[in-house]
């Protein structure tokens, strides 16, 4: 029976690449099924034989182990350049997005507070 091995829900394109080549080149029978066109389904990687399904999960594991810090280590060399995205820059990158997110949430907080205010007076 198969088993669930990787689901692509949300994995950039890059990510997945490497995760079917790091199948690929371990030798384990894997195939893939997508959400479909409502999305109802699991995008997912899955492994064909239960049997593999330990060295699968531990290749995996450590191909994720290796991501994990190399995305660290490459958010920590832009930080020290002082290129790393902050809260500051990306609101200075989109003002008027951002403006707008600040008008519908304070419309969104009257809507809702709106009738309770109206029971105090």
């Amino acid at each position: 029976m198969a088993r669930l091995l990787f689901r692509l829900g949300n994995v950039p394109d890059a990510e997945a690449e490497e995760v079917r080549e790091l199948f690929e080149a371990r030798g384990f029978d894997t195939f893939e099924t997508r959400a479909g066109f409502w999305g109802l389904g699991v995008a997912a990687i899955w492994l064909r034989d239960e049997d593999q399904f330990d060295a699968a999960r531990e290749a995996l594991d450590a191909y994720q182990q290796g991501l994990s810090e190399r995305v660290r280590q490459a958010h920590s060399d832009l930080a020290e350049r002082g290129e790393a995205p902050t809260l500051w820059k990306r609101l200075m990158r989109h003002p008027v997005r951002m403006l707008l997110v600040v008008v519908a949430v304070g419309v969104i907080l009257v809507i809702t507070l709106l009738p309770f205010l109206g029971l105090i007076g």
